[in-house]
């Protein structure tokens, strides 16, 4: 007799971030807050609303909402066994909780929990790991956007492209040659400026402060093969913003494939 999936999987985390419990749920429960430090994201707000989170072209996620008690609880399940391209009688919906609460001082904790259930394969437990360490540093956008760029809608840019190598020898590479420092340094990353908020294992979030307000993310991850993806991410605040990704996104990509690393 079949079994439904019984092997948890579980990543919980909490992050302090400067705002009001509406100000976070803004950002948290909003299309619009969710596009400006995560991915490009669709999202009927209300509960049982349909979720959409963008990973590419041709690559999402769907889900829907299933906690709704604003401002200080959201709940969501994703289907990842779509995602994966796996058998959905193998998997539960990947459920997603953030509670926000209060603090003193003018910030607020936010508790993060993602749970599911599985079927004990070695592939759901590398996901769990890949995603928790994909995920985290968006928090840390979170906690930028909140702190500089609240309540403001973002036009995001991205570009990616592959290099030879393993991925810490060229993140490696890629650190040294746009001097990438540690937290508080001044950087030119292409032709933005702009100063270092977080430097983390094959990640670095700069602030920028020109061509536009924003942030940008400069990240590497292995692939198959001996080979890295290296990419950036940037989130845009200004009127000029669309035009600006829309004028410059070859020009972000031609600068990444030429980027000296690789081995």
């Amino acid at each position: 007799m079949s079994t439904g999936p019984d092997v948890p999987y579980r990543l919980e985390f909490s992050v302090e971030v400067p705002g009001t419990p509406e100000q976070v749920w803004q950002a948290i429960a909003t299309a619009r807050g969710m596009t400006s430090w995560f991915l490009p994201t669709e999202l009927e707000e209300r509960l049982g609303g349909a979720l959409h989170f963008s990973m590419g072209p041709d690559m999402g996620s769907d889900g829907r909402v299933t906690g709704w008690e604003p401002p200080f609880r959201l709940e969501y399940q994703e289907d990842w066994a779509a995602l994966m391209g796996r058998d959905p009688d193998d998997l539960s919906p990947l459920t997603s909780e953030f509670i926000v609460e209060a603090r003193s001082g003018g910030t607020c904790v936010v508790r993060v929990t993602s749970s599911g259930f599985g079927r004990g394969a070695q592939w759901e437990a590398e996901f769990w790991d890949e995603m928790g360490a994909g995920w985290m540093p968006f928090f840390d956008n979170l906690r930028v956007y909140l702190a500089h760029f609240p309540g403001q809608e973002a036009a995001q840019l991205e570009a990616s492209t592959s290099h030879p190598g393993q991925a810490d020898a060229v993140w490696s590479q890629v650190r040294d040659s746009l001097r990438l420092g540690g937290e508080g340094v001044d950087v030119e990353v292409h032709t933005a400026t702009g100063t270092v908020e977080r430097a983390a294992q094959r990640q670095a979030l700069v602030r920028l402060q020109s061509p536009l307000p924003g942030m940008l993310t400069v990240f590497a991850f292995g692939e198959a093969e001996g080979r890295t993806t290296v990419g950036v991410r940037a989130y845009l605040f200004s009127p000029e913003a669309q035009a600006y990704v829309e004028r410059e996104q070859a020009g972000w990509q031609a600068w990444l494939e030429a980027l000296p690393v690789g081995s």
